[in-house]
């Protein structure tokens, strides 16, 4: 594994950017383009209904470029396919795995026997000392003011905790959607930054003109967490519906995402229930808008292509 501390380094790339795993959002289009900006990024597994399909999309990058990208591997019980994804990661050699929400050891230990890069996301110093001894080659800081599952702390608390206890590189997760804040974030020391919200209003993008232009429309204060997708803590556009429906689980949700026998069970439930209605919003025209989106859609003022928006990060003009 490499000792190089700049994701640039790490990657081959121009630019020390990961377009952020998103649900549903990311699409082979989008990192292709990305890819040819100078960009990485990565894809969540879950965005493909088999392991045939992710095989296929990993496969139509390649042809497009060869510059590494990653796929999102969900690490906990509730992924009864993570073994089927990560076998297709490690036989098809993609650049890296990023892992979320759960123990990461199985997938270090078999990515880095084929060579595969393994990026771990973290909300805390403690569980990022956990994933270093497992041999992680990357920490995926994920802050407060990241999008989707968020973490409970701001990057000026987490980013400069993490470098006096870390010795593997830190990229860091949230709060990045203009030029100012990409060089704001690069000073403080980590090796590169992971976005995504900024990315959703992309031409490449295949959500729904809704959706798009919602990022257009609303901001950084529209933003509020729902418990009602995935039974964890989500970031959501405070729609007139979201709130509507409200952000949290009933009485018996709650009891039921606590119990031992059932809350395996239950959170995959609530999951797929979840995935499957974000869904229907992320393409469809309805009036049950609930879209995933960060903080960071402050600085969308229009939809353009992915080039633009790189170009907009990493220039002043």
């Amino acid at each position: 594994m490499s000792n190089k501390t700049n994701l640039s380094e790490l990657l081959g790339i121009q630019f020390p950017i990961i377009m952020a795993p998103m649900f549903l959002v990311s699409n082979t289009q989008m990192i292709i383009e990305g890819l040819k900006a100078g960009i990485t990024g990565a894809i969540p597994a879950l965005n493909y209904r088999s392991t045939d399909e992710l095989k296929e999309a990993i496969r139509l990058i390649k042809q497009h470029s060869d510059k590494p990208f990653g796929i999102n591997l969900i690490v906990n019980k509730s992924n009864f396919l993570l073994e089927e994804q990560l076998r297709v990661c490690c036989e098809e050699k993609i650049g890296f795995i990023i892992t979320s929400l759960g123990s990461p050891e199985l997938v270090i230990k078999e990515a880095h026997r084929h060579n595969v890069l393994v990026f771990c996301d973290v909300t805390n110093v403690k569980y990022a000392k956990k994933v270093q001894a497992l041999g992680a080659d990357a920490i995926i800081a994920v802050n407060k003011e990241a999008g989707g599952h968020a973490g409970t702390i701001s990057y000026k608390q987490l980013i400069p905790d993490l470098l006096k206890t870390c010795s593997i590189p830190i990229i860091s997760a949230g709060g990045v959607g203009n030029h100012q804040q990409y060089t704001a974030l690069m000073g403080l020391g980590v090796a590169g930054l992971s976005i995504g919200s900024i990315f959703i209003a992309s031409e490449e993008c295949g959500v729904s003109q809704d959706y798009k232009q919602a990022c257009v429309d609303y901001g950084a204060k529209d933003i509020v967490l729902t418990t009602k997708l995935s039974g964890t803590p989500c970031t959501v556009i405070n729609t007139p519906y979201v709130q509507e429906v409200g952000t949290k689980q009933n009485w018996l949700e709650q009891l039921l995402n606590k119990n031992k026998l059932l809350k395996k069970w239950f959170k995959a439930l609530t999951f797929y229930r979840g995935m499957k209605f974000l869904r229907s919003a992320a393409f469809n025209s309805t009036y049950k808008t609930v879209w995933c989106a960060g903080p960071s859609i402050e600085s969308v003022n229009s939809i353009r292509p992915v080039k633009e928006i790189v170009n907009s990060l990493v220039s002043e003009n």
